[in-house]
Parts: C-alpha cells; structure tokens; sequence
C-alpha cells in the first residue's frame, strides 16, 4: 500500500480540531487594550500598563515537573490599533549573576544565557509559532517554531525592545507590529501565547505560562488560549528596502602565487519588496537582491565524508514562511537558487490552507549534487534555470496533510527537474504521531558529460518514500522510520544526496530524573539497515547508549557504535566509542564543548578498514559583557595498515577557527575570523593520484550597524590563501565590500 494511500485513509480519523486543540490547551488569558500610550524603554511607568493583563502563574518544566519557580516572574500583555505588547517582570536574588553578554541578534546562547519573552501562535494553529525573545541586555531573538519541523532562527521580523537591570531583577518591554504577523481576517481574534523564561544557574532552569506535561509529542499545542483582541489591521503594509553595495575583488593575475589583479569595483543595486494584502498573506518580489553572506560559513570537516555537508539557510528572501519548505524528505533546499536574477513570491492562508508558491530565475554558478547509494559528488552548475517551488498545507487539527511540487527548467540546456507529491503527519493521540512523504520525480539531464557523468542529455524518473511512527511517554519513547528511494530520482532544488537504496531504522529510550548532579537520564538503543536496489548491504548499524543532563547547565552522551558500511565494493566493519560533553561553567567561561568518535574507522577512499579518531573541540569565553571569543578546534585522522604488519597515517584533517566578536551596542558590532583548514596525506596508501598536502586560510574583518534587520550598513575585508605546490601559503584572492540597505515601511 502506497504511503499516499495510507494518508488519504488516516485523513479519515483527524480528531477535529476544537476537540484535539481545546483538550492541550493551557489556561485562557483574556487580554485588553491598552488604557495609554507606551514608550520602549525597559521600565514599566507607562500609563499604557496600567490596567495590562498580568500574568503571574508561571511553572517549571526544566529540571523540575510543572512546579513553583524558585524566582518571581510576572508578565503583561496589552495591545492597541498597531502593536502587540508585552512586558515582564524577572526576579532575581543575586543580579550579579545575571548572564547577558552584548551580542548580534539572534546570538543570545544555546540555553546558557538569561533571557525570557513569548511564544506567539497568531494563526492559533496550535503547532507553529513565533519566538519573540530578549536578553538582559536587549540582544534580540526570533525564529518560527513548529512542532513537526522544529525551530529555525532564519527568519526575521520588525520589532522593538527594551531592558534594565535593576537591584532585584531585570525588566524587559516588546512591541510587536501586527504588521510582522500573520493572523485570520475574523473579529474577535483567538490567539496561543506562551510567556517563557530561560534561567541558568547551576541548572538550566526554564519557565513557562503554561504546563507542559513530560511524554507529549507536542509544544505549541500546549499555549495558553489568548483572547480579547479585537478590531485588529486587517493588512496593506508595505516594506520597501531597496540596496547598494559595491565590492571589489582582487584574484591572481595568473597561477597561484602571482600577483593579484582587481577588476575594479562592481557596484550592486537591488530592492525588496513586502506587501501584505491581509493579515493572513504576504506577497515578497525581489530584483537582482544581494545574497552574500557576510561570514563564513560553520566550518566541518569534509575529508573522508561519504556525502555532500549540509549548510543552513540565511538569505531573507526565502525565509516567509519558511516552515512549509520542511518536510520528511529535504526536496526542498534553497541554497541550490545559487544567484537570482529576480524572485517573486506568494505566502498565505485561504479555506484553510496554508501555502507558498515561488519562482525565480537563477543565473547559475556553484554546484549540483549527483546522488548516490554510497556516496555522492559535485558537479558545476555554470547554467542558468527557472525555479518553481510550491507548497500547500491543510491544517487539521494537530495533524496535517501537504503536497509539494518544484521544478527546475534549464533555459539553454533543455534539461528539467519535476519532483511532486503529497506528505502528512497524524497524531491520533498526545502520546503518538505517524507522519510519512511520497514524491515522484522526472528528469531529463544537461548535456554536459564533461561536468557529470550522467549528464548525458537521458530522461530518468522515479519515486522516493518515507514512512515513520514515534511514540512519546512519561519515561518511554520510541521510534520507526522506512525509506524506499529509487536510484533515478533527483531532486534539483532540494537536498538528497543518497539515492537508490532501502532503509529501515529505529530506536527507543527510557528516561529517568534523578537529583542531584544529574536531574535528567536517558538510557537508548538505536538501529539502521540500508540495502540497495538488488538488496545488498549499504550500512547497518546498532548503537547503544546514554545521555544525561548534569550541574553547570551540562549534558553528556556516552555511546558504543556497531556498524559496517560499504567502502567502494565491500562492506567493512568498525566498533567505536562516541562521546558528546558540553558544559556552561560560569558568565565568563559561557561554553565548553567536546564530541568526537575514536576506535576503529573506516578508509572511503581506498575501500579498507583502519582505526582512527575524530576530535571536535570548542569553548565560548565572554571576558567583559562587551567581547565574545569563540574558539573551534576540529580533528580527523585515520591508520591503515602500512605493510608488515604497520599502522600508517593516511592523512589527518584540521579546522581552526577563532571568532572575536566586539559589541558596541545592540546594533554595533564589530567581528574578525580567522579559520585554517588543512589536511595531510600520505599519497603511497592510496590507490590513486593525491596532493600530500592542501590547505587554506582564510580572514574576514566585519563592522555592521543595523537599525534593524533590513536597515544595516556592513563595511567587510576578506583575504582568502591557499597552499602551493612550493608549500606556501599563496594569496587566493581578496575582497573589500561595502553594503547600505534601508527598510521604507508604510
């Protein structure tokens, strides 16, 4: 039975949605509007809160179960003809020890920080909603959270805070445009909010409005009901940030180690453009936008990897929304639109459904995946295309049911991508969700047998499926998951770099909450079975294990890895220990972090079993509120047998990286990285032709002020080396850009 089948059938069971979302539902708070004006300043004198709902009843639900918080938290909640308010009250016995380094927007820590805000569900979907966060010195957070896909930091939004540390405390104010929401056209409106509030001492400590009970499959569906609001915009707010920037790039004038030439300096102007016709839908355009990054990206090591790396999205123009791009399969990744010429793009909800629909046209460059069953490589993608991606969700309930279809339309190629399918997600119970994808795909290739392979100019189609079930209790959990796809399918504006193979795989856990040094145990087994077309074995592997969180907001993972996967033509078996350990020490040692895996390993390149190590190593310092150090050591190396009956060092791969971040303000900031990566061989163990050495430095200098997060001025050096034949470090290239964009609201 096809999973489409099985969705269509499982449609047929959704609990309704008043009955599934009103039984989760935590207690309702009725807001009113606000009896005056309010100024964002960080003190709560404003005739505006006087009269604000107040909310007092918060709970623990990190270390302890929904109990009384050890500190006092109050919040306030207002509104009036434009904004959304709220502001809060946090306690604290000791403020000195409030951790609140300055930091760029959305860098608040992973948990280690103080910081507290809302969760807000405009759309009162009851499974994704917007975080709205600040620290205690007004670093700002948001992202989209959503209880299938989980939280993304990517997207943006226009709003404005304010905090003060007091003697007993601090304090913190939120206005939020109904304008950066996105809420039914009804009246009156029936609204989720969650008030939270993260508090790390010798714990992570984290509070909520409302309870949320251990062993539930859901987050959001658990806000507390919010209602009151009434004669809300109802759309037509315009952004308009138009750009200019200019950049001036400097590259050898021949081989490497020649003297760099420039091309001058190559000025950009781009714009764009916002409008929401209703509160509930947005339409985004954009001509020739700038989507550079200004900083490189986290670094990973990439030697003796099987499959392409997986970077993050940043760029703002993809990011409306950007929760209906995930799905069980990644057929959806859009840094494969690699450089457009323009965008348009229609985000919303009619009849209850939820869509997106895009299309732009990408002049080309960077590279293309082509996928494998045991590996993938890279091929360059120097052509021009047009790219379709639409998206629809109907909601019902907790439980949903989508389809997706993409295309990619190579102008003067005549080659296409056309991937399509349905996917859902059901949770018949609180305890229990089945979720599962099925696409199709046609292709026809480039003609470029030069650049791939198989870009013969030949049609291919297949299919690509995945099925799984998770089941979440008190001290219980577990999971299944099967995936079947096909050895042709391709998903062009996507991320699969595997195909052509079968895969089975599971897990469960049971969780114990001690006291003391360690307040939460989870003790696992998980196993996985890949095999190919004709059914021989890809990978399995079983490893057992535990994790714990522990004292100075740590947590440990211990595990044993049994597994075999195929080296070119022959699978090959390898034990290992894994460990992962990170800890949030003091205010001034904020982080210090160590993973890896050691034991015996496994040569890819050469098709044969070895021993070897991977060590990643990183610590976060913040020696004054002001200036934050983040240090990254990563390490691979790997032993074959050399002859003999000897261990030999096949290579060894290194990323450092320092990043030194100093913050002025809120919106000032200046940021320098350096990074080194290097990787060493011994070219007489490998079977075919390889450099004994390469390596690559590379410098960035960044200054930024940003009003907001579309009206910013970015001033950037770069200078990239890399290693030559004589064994040094050559000039790459070199860059100096200059960027000014400037938001226009109306």
């Amino acid at each position: 039975m096809s999973i489409a089948v099985v969705a269509a059938q499982m449609a047929l069971g959704f609990a309704s949605p008043a009955v599934a979302q009103s039984a989760l539902s935590g207690e309702t708070i009725r807001m009113s509007r606000a009896a005056g004006r309010i100024t964002i300043d960080g003190r709560l004198g404003d005739e505006g809160w006087r009269g604000a709902t107040r909310v007092v009843r918060w709970y623990e639900t990190n270390p302890g179960d929904n109990t009384e918080p050890p500190v006092a938290n109050v919040g306030y909640l207002t509104f009036d003809d434009h904004f959304f308010y709220a502001a809060f009250e946090f306690d604290d016995p000791n403020p000195s020890r409030i951790r609140a380094p300055y930091a760029d927007r959305d860098n608040i820590g992973d948990g280690y920080n103080d910081y507290g805000g809302l969760i807000l569900d405009a759309g009162n979907t009851g499974r994704t909603a917007t975080f709205f966060i600040v620290t205690p010195h007004n670093t700002q957070y948001d992202a989209i959270t959503d209880d299938t896909s989980g939280e993304d930091s990517s997207p943006d939004f226009f709003w404005e805070s304010a905090t003060t540390i007091t003697d007993h405390g601090w304090t913190a104010e939120i206005k939020i445009p109904f304008s950066s929401l996105r809420y039914k056209p009804s009246d009156p409106q029936t609204w989720r909010i969650l008030l939270y509030r993260n508090y790390p001492r010798e714990y992570r400590y984290q509070f909520f409005s409302a309870q949320l009970p251990r062993g539930g499959n859901c987050f959001i569906c658990r806000s507390n009901m919010l209602v009151g609001l009434e004669r809300l915009p109802a759309g037509g707010h315009l952004v308009a940030a138009p750009y200019v920037s200019a950049a001036r790039n400097e590259q050898p004038r021949g081989d490497l180690g020649s003297p760099l030439v420039s091309d001058g300096v190559t000025p950009h102007v781009g714009l764009d453009v916002k409008y929401t016709p209703s509160a509930d839908n947005a339409i985004d355009f954009t001509v020739k936008p700038d989507f550079s990054q200004v900083e490189s990206d986290v670094a990973q090591i990439s030697a003796n990897e099987r499959f392409a790396l997986f970077y993050p999205e940043k760029r703002p123009f993809f990011l409306e929304g950007v929760d209906l791009f995930q799905t069980p399969i990644q057929a959806v990744y859009t840094r494969t639109i690699t450089s457009p010429e323009w965008g348009g793009r229609l985000t919303g909800k009619s009849g209850g459904i939820r869509y997106t629909a895009l299309v732009t046209e990408d002049r080309g460059g960077g590279s293309v995946i082509i996928p494998g069953p045991n590996d993938s490589s890279l091929a360059s993608q120097d052509f021009a295309s047009t790219v379709f991606v639409g998206r629809a969700k109907r909601e019902v309930g907790l439980s949903y049911l989508g389809v997706l279809v993409t295309d990619r339309e190579g102008r003067d190629t005549a080659s296409h991508n056309r991937v399509a399918g349905p996917d859902f997600e059901w949770r018949p119970s609180s305890s229990d969700v089945v979720g599962g994808q099925w696409l199709f795909s046609g292709t026809r290739t480039p003609d470029r047998p030069d650049d791939a392979a198989e870009w013969t100019g030949r049609s291919l189609a297949s299919h690509a499926g995945l099925l799984n079930y998770g089941h979440n209790t008190r001290h219980y959990d577990a999971f299944l998951q099967y995936k079947d796809v096909g050895s042709d399918f391709r998903a062009d504006v996507g991320f699969v770099p595997q195909v052509g193979y079968r895969e089975g795989f599971g897990g469960t856990g049971w969780t114990f909450r001690p006291t003391g040094f360690v307040r939460r145990l989870r003790t696992f087994a998980n196993v996985d079975y890949q095999v190919d077309r004709s059914g021989d074995l890809i990978s399995r592997s079983f490893f057992p294990g535990f994790g714990m969180d522990t004292r100075w907001n740590g947590f440990v993972q211990l595990r044993y890895i049994d597994d075999s996967i195929r080296a070119q033509d022959r699978p090959v078996g390898r034990h290992q220990f894994g460990y992962i350990a990170q800890f949030s020490p003091s205010r001034r040692i904020t982080q210090l972090a160590v993973n890896g895996t050691t034991g015996q390993e496994i040569d890819f390149a050469n098709g044969r079993p070895g021993t070897g190590t991977t060590l990643n190593v990183s610590a976060r310092l913040d020696p004054t509120d002001h200036l934050d150090l983040a240090l990254v050591q990563n390490q691979r190396w790997i032993d074959v047998d050399g002859g003999g009956g000897h261990s030999s060092r096949l290579l060894t791969a290194r990323v450092s990286r320092l990043r030194g971040t100093y913050t002025f303000t809120a919106r000032l900031f200046v940021r320098g990285i350096a990074q080194y990566v290097s990787t060493d061989r011994d070219p007489a163990l490998y079977t075919s032709d390889v450099t004994p050495r390469s390596a690559t430095l590379s410098g960035q200098v960044l200054l930024a002020y940003k009003l907001n997060w579309q009206s910013v001025m970015f001033v950037g050096y770069g200078d990239d080396r890399e290693l030559s034949d004589l064994d040094r470090l050559e000039k790459l290239d070199r860059q100096l850009f200059v960027k000014l964009s400037y938001a226009i609201q109306r």
